[in-house]
């Protein structure tokens, strides 16, 4: 087995929240070692539909809308950064984000909700506007006339997924991290000053140590004094092939990528362990779209995928040092590519001054913590 010479500062996980905590260390100065799994892991990242998205986020959670908002506001000077750090422009656009709505009820759910985070939030709400078809029309002539609504936000936008997992690896590694791939964590143990993580590719001695292993935070917390509980929520996302730019703007639901492809997706599946897609759900995806932009009815799907979100049970993100292992701290969340730049500016800021609260301390994994009677 093979010991790994003592670290400062190791970062379990690197996907898209390991990375971006990765990148935001290094920028700081501290040069931390990320342990990631397998390549072909069932990792959130690799199955993200790479939205920077706040409309609707937040019910019943001013502060999480609030956090959100703020990470969508922090994503253009993040965006450059990024790219002077690594050399890749990851094609950030925010012109706006469209909720198609394909029948009333769902206009009026979705108007509801938009309008219950903005009371919440009062002069902070981002702006939104809702529109009929033929408002929405004006903005996308190409949709269809089953769309008899949408909700339109300019703060929303997307970037190319892969460009920045791309970017912040390159960007983290330049700035002086250390990247070691097939080395799943199975094993923390707190020792004096700091603790030992061991798995079958062999061990290593951190005084520090920051859990970002998505799901597998769930596993690896209650190793260092936290809690992360998560609950099954599976996605699944079509690719077509590409087509001349038709939708400039970006939703929840279809996306056209700077490439020209485009992404369809928000599924949801909570009574699943298998990775595999479903063909019901793909003839259900691809309908939709086919609905709100009738000219994809003649375009061929490429590629279709599944991914497991990293989802608490209340959908918000957890960030927390351990109470009793000092050094120790998690940070997990469902929106990775929406909440990227917070992570890099504010959190691995926060990790890297050594702050015993990372973010509001709402987002702490105590609140599921359910006294016994």
């Amino acid at each position: 087995m093979r010991t790994l010479p003592d670290q400062e500062i190791v970062v379990v996980g690197g996907g898209l929240v390991g990375a971006a905590i990765a990148w935001g260390l290094a920028r700081k100065g501290v040069r931390p070692l990320v342990l990631d799994g397998e390549d072909l892991a069932h990792r959130a990242s690799r199955a993200n539909f790479a939205l920077v998205w706040v409309q609707g986020k937040g019910i019943g959670a001013p502060h999480y809308a609030r956090w959100t908002i703020g990470s969508a506001k922090l994503w253009p000077s993040f965006a450059e950064e990024l790219e002077e750090a690594s050399g890749v422009d990851v094609a950030l656009r925010q012109r706006g984000g469209f909720t198609f709505a394909l029948s009333e009820g769902e206009m009026t759910m979705w108007t509801e909700e938009v309008q219950s985070v903005a009371a919440a939030l009062g002069e902070d709400a981002p702006e939104h506007v809702l529109l009929d078809h033929a408002g929405t029309a004006r903005m996308v002539p190409a949709i269809g006339r089953d769309v008899v609504g949408s909700i339109y936000s300019p703060l929303d936008g997307d970037v190319n997924s892969l460009r920045l997992f791309r970017a912040l690896h390159a960007g983290m590694v330049n700035l002086g991290a250390c990247y070691q791939a097939r080395s799943d964590v199975t094993e923390i143990l707190p020792k004096d000053g700091g603790f030992l993580l061991k798995g079958a590719w062999g061990e290593v001695f951190a005084g520090r140590v920051v859990l970002a292993a998505g799901n597998g935070n769930t596993r690896l917390a209650p190793m260092v004094g936290l809690s992360a509980p998560t609950v099954q929520s599976k996605g699944q996302i079509l690719v077509t092939e590409k087509c001349e730019p038709f939708f400039p703007y970006t939703s929840t639901t279809i996306r056209q990528a700077d490439e020209g492809g485009v992404m369809i997706g928000d599924s949801q599946e909570a009574d699943t362990l298998s990775i595999a897609t479903s063909q019901d759900i793909s003839t259900v995806l691809a309908g939709r779209a086919a609905r709100t932009f009738p000219q994809l009815s003649q375009v061929n799907v490429l590629r279709s995928w599944a991914g497991f979100r990293v989802k608490t049970p209340d959908g918000l993100p957890i960030y927390e040092t351990s109470p009793i292992h000092p050094g120790a701290c998690v940070v997990m969340c469902h929106s990775g590519v929406t909440l990227a730049a917070n992570h890099a500016l504010l959190v691995a800021d926060a990790i890297a001054g050594r702050k015993a609260t990372l973010a509001d301390d709402r987002f702490s994994g105590r609140r599921f913590h359910v006294p016994q009677h």
